[in-house]
């Protein structure tokens, strides 16, 4: 199996960068802009020696377009354009992008010139469609208070396990699937509710994100809507999320999520928007929104480095 990129299995640091870009010309420009990003994990390891104890991590990820352009011969088998989601008054919105930087590190700083560095290289020849700043709130939580990623795999095995793909697609063994979404909360509505209704729409406890128990979590309640089990199996993920946002703006998630099955995204979202048959959804789209959505697909570093003498 091919060897993950850093950002796919690691955990979370303390800071992220998060950038979506889309390029202006892809079909005379793809080959050129593919062998510039298999140098990212070199820029990653360079930034990484100013300061080993910031663990600088990265990831580059390509859209679906993206392959059609560089590689339509072999590509991912289940990789396909985020296809937008329409609830009762919920919409979960395809934006698109060809190329995703994951960049996390515990100094902001390092990361910011990480992604400099890269939009150096890049120049012109991309546009810039997601241009976020994550950071750790807390101990870990989402602004809304509640402890985020609880049921996220632990260890590099586990992890490994939910994120990297196997002998299913044996030319990109070890790559991953990757949903971004970026989400605003509805803050002063969500503070308005008492914590026991919270509770209720998350389907933990706030202090200590213990799960309720059967009788007192609805299913309408996120981790209900999330949590899927098929044949007896939880269908993993392994969720990247930070909180973004600052005090006079706007302010919210931006969602990532690695997998090996891509299809474990779309079953999530048909629950969470209440497109899933059963005429329920999850409640706590009704105090947050999305504003961005895409799939892309990250290849291990055998894959990206192959772009290099493409």
């Amino acid at each position: 199996m091919g060897k993950p990129q850093t950002g796919v299995i690691e955990e979370n640091r303390q800071f992220a960068f998060f950038l979506v870009l889309k390029v202006k010309d892809l079909a005379k420009k793809g080959g050129a802009i593919a062998k510039t990003c298999a140098q990212f994990p070199k820029m990653v390891a360079e930034v990484l020696k100013e300061d080993p104890r910031a663990e600088v991590t990265g990831s580059v990820s390509f859209g679906s377009e993206f392959w059609d352009a560089v590689s339509p011969a072999k590509r991912p088998r289940l990789l396909h354009p985020f296809a937008a989601i329409k609830g009762d008054n919920r919409v979960a919105p395809a934006t698109g992008g060809d190329l995703l930087f994951h960049i996390s590190s515990h100094r902001h700083d390092l990361n910011f010139e990480l992604a400099r560095r890269i939009m150096t290289e890049l120049g012109t020849s991309v546009e810039v469609l997601e241009d976020v700043h994550g950071f750790t709130y807390m101990d870990s939580r989402d602004l809304t208070g509640f402890i985020d990623g609880t049921a996220n795999p632990k260890g590099d095995k586990e992890r490994s396990q939910a994120a990297r793909i196997g002998g299913e697609d044996k030319a990109f063994a070890g790559g991953s699937y990757v949903l971004t979404q970026r989400y605003i909360h509805d803050l002063e509505q969500w503070q308005r509710l008492a914590v026991k209704e919270q509770e209720k729409i998350i389907g933990r406890t706030k202090p200590d994100s213990v799960e309720l128990d059967e009788k007192a979590k609805p299913p309408t309640a996120h981790i209900s809507r999330v949590e899927i089990e098929e044949d007896g199996e939880e269908l993993k993920i392994v969720r990247h999320s930070y909180p973004y946002g600052n005090a006079s703006g706007e302010s919210g998630l931006f969602f990532i999520a690695y997998a090996r099955d891509l299809t474990i995204f779309e079953k999530m979202l048909n629950n969470m928007y209440g497109v899933a048959g059963d005429g329920l959804h999850d409640h706590l789209m009704d105090y947050t929104r999305a504003v961005s959505g895409a799939f892309f697909f990250t290849p291990s570093l055998e894959v990206l480095g192959s772009f290099a003498s493409a």
